[in-house]
């Protein structure tokens, strides 16, 4: 693997996505927010990125709610489905909901450079 990694980047909505992909670009990573919570192809994520690094955040559904987000538990679960294959797949998990966008970064920065 090279010093920059692609970096894969999935989750239910709400759980930091696109602020880790940030975050890690800020750092000179490539990484990309991957859509898998909308797609019903279980690895369209494999298809979008072909990352070499996959991580997952997950948030439960009070905090998409709290987050702004106005669904039913049903559309979160229908999410947490879609996600079964990525998340199968992931190189790192990470739950986001009692963590701070920077701590989620610094524990995703530690794992990435663990492995590069």
């Amino acid at each position: 693997m090279s010093n920059h990694p692609v970096i894969g980047i999935v989750g239910p909505c709400k759980a930091g996505k696109s602020t880790l992909a940030a975050n890690l670009a800020k750092q000179g990573y490539q990484a990309h927010q991957i859509a898998q919570e909308h797609s019903f192809a279980p690895s369209m994520w494999q298809k979008i990125s072909n990352p070499d690094l996959l991580i997952f955040l997950n948030c439960s559904y009070e905090s998409s709610v709290d987050r702004g987000l106005h669904w039913l538990p049903s559309e979160y679960e229908e999410q947490q489905r879609r996600l079964v294959h990525a998340h199968e797949h992931a190189d790192l998990l990470l739950e986001t909901d009692k963590e701070t966008p920077e701590t989620i970064a610094n524990m995703a920065l530690d794992f990435i450079q663990s492995v590069s």
